[in-house]
């Protein structure tokens, strides 16, 4: 019935904002109280219907980028954050929920103080129970003592406490934070503060209190609707028994444990249902029972990992899907903005031009009836002898910037006659011998994989140099917006992944996953192409690339690292420049210009930031580069 009035809701609201014959150009109160609407009922059933709850606050993301509602989109990331982390992707959630505090106003002090509580939940999830720590104390500031957000604070720091065996500590921050949900009459984590104390009083072997708040704990998830909380309380009770040696009991609530986890999909608490389901049978003395749900179990796992990694994948492609959507979403709005101070701006004008028009013709009127015929042509002839001057002062430009462009066009020129001549070559030679029935078709084939590196290594020589010459010619424009240097790894990774399995080279991205960067995505990613080709060209088979990133002051420092051939210091210093035309042949013979480089340089310097390298013979290469940092909703 939940799920039927969220869909009513959801169409009333779609119905609402796109019956509108025009864009809004603010947010309008009626579409804000959709938008919110929507993020609450996303809220409401994430832990009852997951994808639903996606799916809704996906929805408002829309329409909250449609009427420039920033609350709206970081609430929207917040909820979208929350669904995949009750799916247990973990790494998923962690870049929802940090684009989330990219948006959410300062002054939204509870809703941040909530994302820095999920966060923290996600890092303790994940075991890093420092990070989760610090982000706890982040929530606990910006709550300024709003009761619902410190007890949310309070339970996950004593969940922390429990998993790091600190029975005690976990057992008073679950009470401080039960006084303040029973005060409030949260019933929703209530329940689930019951169920911790209930986990907390078993490890300490109290197990009559322990199931007392079970009990409580399992009665409360029906009102609250939360089907994970009566889940994982069947799941506890099963524990219980199993340490009271009544092992029937455990194996009645194991099962069902089972089977209300395995139709969320929470895969923890399945594994975590098979553990008891195995432990109840060997006490039982059944080892043939135990062995045929640990058989299960590890069958579980390994379809589990293959699942992973897809689903991983497929989510990785939902979020370049949804930010592409929204980028598409900004441009347009951007285009319809600068159309809208075009037509103004031309408005104006011709207004101008036409008063203007007047006003000379006005003055030339006057000038002919009171100046002497012969002033009026020696007036005309100084005119003309302005004109012509400055047709010379142009044609001179002119001719200087041709000399420029043809110098420009006669380096190219040698650079693809030297660099190129010898894949071609190689090319036109084997391309003979077949032609003439000296290769076998085993032998060209044989051939062309020893020339393939040789080629690829021509074709991107060739697509810097277009790119070079163009920003030469034409100049260049920088069309800046925020980009993930992790998702940018994740592409190039998927960009180089043969040359990488050809030569055993492991690739690790170990840029921070949600990190923004204020920039060109078209050069950025030339600029990566080409640093990573470099590091591969240069590696030795069996050896690695990494690509990471940090933070420092208002930039965020990007390096790709390798460690191949190394260069000397005198080599380091006849990079970026076009008249040294430097380069060296890679490990399995890869050709290059340098103009890669170079073309980097430019655009790394046009974003706003600087180049610099790190380099020692024999022990790899360090390219580090600098970009501004994106930290504003624009």
């Amino acid at each position: 019935m939940r799920l039927f009035w969220a869909l009513v809701v959801l169409t009333l609201v779609q119905t609402a904002v796109f019956a509108q014959t025009a864009p809004l150009s603010s947010a309008s109160i009626q579409s804000i109280k959709s938008i919110d609407s929507l993020n609450k009922l996303s809220f409401n059933i994430y832990l009852e219907s997951p994808d639903s709850a996606r799916g809704i606050a996906e929805k408002a993301l829309i329409l909250s980028e449609q009427t420039k509602y920033a609350q709206g989109i970081g609430n929207s990331f917040y909820n979208i954050g929350h669904v995949y982390w009750s799916q247990s992707y973990y790494p998923i959630a962690l870049i929802y929920l940090n684009k989330a505090l990219i948006y959410i106003p300062q002054s939204d002090n509870l809703l941040l103080s909530s994302c820095y509580t999920m966060i923290g939940r996600t890092y303790s999830d994940l075991k890093n129970y420092r990070v989760a720590m610090e982000n706890f104390e982040k929530a606990i500031k910006y709550a300024n003592g709003d009761p619902i957000r410190v007890a949310d604070v309070y339970g996950e720091r004593a969940l922390v406490y429990r998993r790091q065996n600190r029975y005690n500590e976990a057992i008073a921050e679950a009470r401080r934070a039960l006084a303040l949900t029973k005060k409030r009459q949260d019933a929703s984590n209530t329940a689930i503060l019951y169920s911790r104390l209930s986990t907390a009083y078993r490890l300490t072997g109290r197990f009559k209190e322990a199931l007392t708040y079970s009990d409580t704990a399992y009665a409360k998830s029906f009102s609250s609707h939360n089907r994970r909380l009566r889940a994982g309380t069947d799941i506890e009770y099963a524990q219980i028994y199993n340490d009271l040696n009544d092992y029937d009991r455990a194996i009645f609530y194991a099962k069902r444990g089972l089977a209300l986890a395995d139709s969320l999909g929470v895969i923890d608490m399945i594994s975590q249902s098979y553990q008891e389901l195995i432990s109840s049978y060997e006490g039982k003395g059944d080892l043939q029972t135990a062995m045929k749900y640990q058989k299960q179990n590890n069958q579980m796992q390994d379809s589990l990992n293959d699942f992973n990694k897809s689903r991983n994948a497929e989510l990785i492609q939902d979020y370049f899907r949804l930010d592409k959507r929204l980028s598409d979403m900004a441009d347009l709005e951007r285009s319809n903005e600068q159309n809208r101070e075009m037509v103004k701006s031309q408005r104006a004008t011709i207004f101008t031009l036409a008063a203007s028009l007047l006003i000379v013709m006005i003055l030339l009127g006057v000038t002919f009836y009171f100046y002497k015929q012969t002033k009026m042509f020696s007036q005309q002839l100084n005119d003309q002898n302005e004109w012509l001057l400055k047709q010379k002062q142009l044609i001179e430009a002119q001719k200087a910037n041709l000399e420029v462009v043809s110098g420009v066009k006669d380096k190219l020129l040698a650079v693809i006659a030297h660099d190129l001549r010898t894949p071609m070559a190689n090319l036109r030679g084997v391309t003979e011998m077949f032609n003439m029935d000296y290769l076998t078709n085993d032998e060209v084939r044989t051939l062309m994989k020893d020339i393939n590196p040789i080629v690829k290594s021509a074709e991107m020589t060739l697509s810097n140099l277009l790119e070079w010459a163009g920003s030469q010619i034409k100049g260049r424009n920088v069309n800046a917006s925020r980009l993930d240097i992790f998702l940018l790894g994740v592409e190039m990774e998927q960009i180089f992944n043969h040359l990488l399995q050809k030569k055993s080279i492991e690739f690790v991205n170990h840029a921070s996953p949600g990190q923004s960067v204020l920039a060109d995505e078209n050069h950025v990613k030339v600029i990566l192409r080409n640093l990573i080709s470099n590091a591969i060209k240069f590696t030795d088979a069996n050896g690695h690339v990494i690509l990471s990133s940090e933070l420092k002051d208002d930039k965020v420092i990007i390096c790709v690292e390798d460690n191949g051939k190394g260069m000397t210091e005198h080599e380091i210093s006849q990079l970026f420049r076009f008249q040294t035309h430097f380069s060296q042949r890679g490990t399995q013979g890869e050709s290059g210009t340098g103009i890669g480089l170079m073309l980097c340089k430019e655009l790394v310097e046009l974003n706003g930031g600087k180049v610099w390298v790190e380099s020692k013979p024999n022990k790899g290469s360090k390219f580090y580069f600098s970009l501004p940092l994106n930290a504003e909703y624009a």
